[in-house]
């Protein structure tokens, strides 16, 4: 294990780190110097030397590493992990006994009492995701955990560290046997192709499974459905599943074509009933409202940031204008399913994006349901922006 420093805290910071906010920043931190090599262990005090917590020091976004516990007679040693790791699994017991789900969140981060890391399950196979360099000097210990708790057939790993913030590209293989991809699991009965082994990504992303639930279930029938930033098609595949009447999938990304036509595949969906467009989001609403072209259903779920060539995105800055492109090519009594995983406000703004760009559009709509992340991806108070996902379902009217 690597020596443990001590770094002291401002004081105008300390009710926030006293009340149990896990992320360190850098503008807390009074002796940001002694930080020299990521994964050291941090005994954390107030500027007279009074304990706060401990944790370590990892370079994650803007954050400096994470608070792991206030006990300061806790160690952060193998049976710390040991404890975390088999409590996470403990409380996703429902999970593995469930046949029509078969991929899920093991791990996630603060809300399981480790920042930084994820694991996620498909199927027997375990995808480590790790978000600093300073998690992933903590390797060796996470593994022997996970061989404590669990019996899995592979285990693959994402590093999502270095100085851009970007996907490191390496091996993604750890232990255990090799998947022959795409693996097909389930999520409430629908097939998913998933790849462990191409980038950051693996083909779904886990924490919309009640969204493509409901969209399935509840609203598809019969609707003329439009899935934007659609990545591998998962919503348009649930949409088709629950009825739509045609599904039409957008995403500028080149291998959201394939990737698209594999997941209507694997549900035995003919892709070409559907419409699969590789192109510029704002680009396609153009065109549509051009063409005179209306839908039913609209699902709007970008990333909280991107950028092309020509157009820069953001969430924060940039929802509302989405919306109200929206508003224009949804038919009256149609649906907008409106989701951002921006971590930088609440559900209370991100009303207000949407109460903006209908007032704009001069277009009435009333709230019909909403979500946040599923019963596997939990948070903690504390700690409001791990609580990222915001959807809604919205029903225009004239």
């Amino acid at each position: 294990m690597t020596k443990e420093i001590t770094l002291k805290l401002k004081n105008k910071f300390l009710n926030k780190y006293k009340k149990g906010y896990p992320l360190l920043w850098k503008e807390a931190i009074s002796n940001v110097e002694v930080l020299k090599e990521e994964g050291t262990l941090l005994r954390l005090t107030d500027e007279y030397d009074r304990f706060l917590g401990k944790g370590y020091y990892g370079r994650q976004n803007k954050g400096y590493g994470w608070i792991l516990t206030q006990n300061e007679n806790e160690s952060i040693d193998q049976k710390f992990f040991d404890n975390k790791i088999s409590t996470a699994f403990n409380k996703r017991r429902s999970f593995f006994q469930d046949d029509e789900t078969t991929a899920f969140r093991l791990f996630n981060g603060e809300g399981d009492g480790i920042g930084g890391l994820t694991i996620d399950n498909y199927d027997g196979y375990y995808v480590i995701t790790w978000y600093s360099l300073g998690i992933f000097t903590f390797k060796d210990f996470i593994l022997r955990s996970l061989q404590k708790v669990s019996t899995f057939r592979g285990i693959y790993q994402k590093k999502r560290f270095n100085t851009a913030g970007k996907y490191v590209e390496d091996d993604d293989f750890v232990t255990g046997e090799r998947g022959e991809f795409p693996i097909t699991v389930k999520e409430n009965g629908v097939n998913v192709a998933v790849h462990l082994n191409e980038g950051p990504m693996t083909g779904i992303f886990l924490d919309q499974r009640n969204v493509r639930q409901a969209i399935r279930d509840q609203y598809a029938k019969g609707r003329r459905v439009l899935n934007t930033f659609s990545y591998t098609g998962a919503f348009s595949v649930f949409a088709a599943l629950g009825g739509a009447e045609n599904t039409t999938s957008v995403d500028l990304a080149n291998r959201s074509l394939p990737k698209t036509r594999e997941q209507f595949s694997v549900n035995n969906i003919d892709y070409e009933a559907h419409k699969i467009k590789v192109m510029d989001v704002f680009k396609y609403f153009n065109y549509a409202y051009k063409k005179g072209l209306t839908f039913d259903m609209v699902i709007l779920d970008p990333p909280s940031f991107a950028r092309s060539k020509k157009r820069t995105f953001s969430a924060a800055k940039d929802y509302k204008d989405l919306v109200k492109k929206a508003v224009q090519l949804t038919e009256d009594d149609g649906i907008i399913v409106a989701s951002t995983n921006h971590s930088g406000f609440g559900m209370d703004k991100f009303k207000s994006f949407i109460k903006q760009a209908f007032k704009e559009a001069g277009k009435k709509y009333k709230l019909l349901e909403e979500h946040d992340l599923p019963k596997d991806f939990p948070s903690i108070e504390e700690y409001p922006e791990g609580n990222y996902l915001k959807v809604v379902f919205i029903k225009k009217f004239s």
